[in-house]
């Protein structure tokens, strides 16, 4: 079965991308996310994405699988989208943030021997797949990695990861993860609050 190395940001956006990959791939996560803020967010994500990864065949005959977990790295992030810090959400700071972590990805797949590499990002609606496959596509050429493209909300992609989130009873985030995107929630949160 062909390796595959799954970039993934939170669990519930990891729920069903794995399920579907598994029937064809033997996939490990990459945890991977230097834009998650603060650290104490970071770190509860990456504790929800363990507990995914362990398995239950109980839920919906998913496997478990491993996980490798990236450098967590904020200070490189800021470094790399400074200057964008007003732009809006799908703008171009997330554009250059799928770039630094599609790059680590494909780079640590590389370096693993994966044949494959992906992401679950596409699976969100404030995601730009066709960004997300564009880059992905280009990292493919570079690391010599087979990039898979693809849109996981589509055919009601994104309603399943929310079921099968409340499944598994995982914590969902009202944000991206990147300070940004929590100043904008919670800004929009006190506007409707008003």
């Amino acid at each position: 079965m062909t390796k595959l190395l799954l970039h993934s940001c939170c669990a519930p956006c990891l729920t069903h991308p794995l399920l579907e990959l598994q029937k064809d791939f033997e996939v490990t996560l990459f945890f991977y996310n230097p834009n998650i803020h603060p650290r104490t967010e970071y770190e509860m994500r990456l504790a929800e994405a363990k507990r995914y990864c362990r398995g239950s065949p109980a839920e919906r005959g998913r496997k478990g699988c491993e996980i490798l977990e990236g450098s967590y790295d904020p200070e490189n992030w800021f470094e790399k989208i400074r200057g964008l810090e007003d732009e809006p959400e799908r703008g171009k700071r997330c554009k250059i943030c799928y770039e630094i972590r599609l790059a680590k990805t494909a780079e640590t797949a590389a370096k693993l021997g994966f044949q494959t590499f992906a992401t679950t990002l596409s699976i969100s609606p404030h995601k730009n797949a066709n960004w997300l496959n564009e880059i992905g596509k280009d990292l493919e050429q570079k690391y010599d990695v087979k990039y898979l493209e693809s849109n996981w909300k589509k055919c009601e992609g994104f309603k399943k990861s929310l079921e099968l989130s409340a499944e598994a009873k995982l914590k969902r985030q009202n944000y991206c993860g990147c300070i940004y995107s929590r100043r904008a929630t919670e800004t929009k949160n006190d506007l409707l609050k008003n």
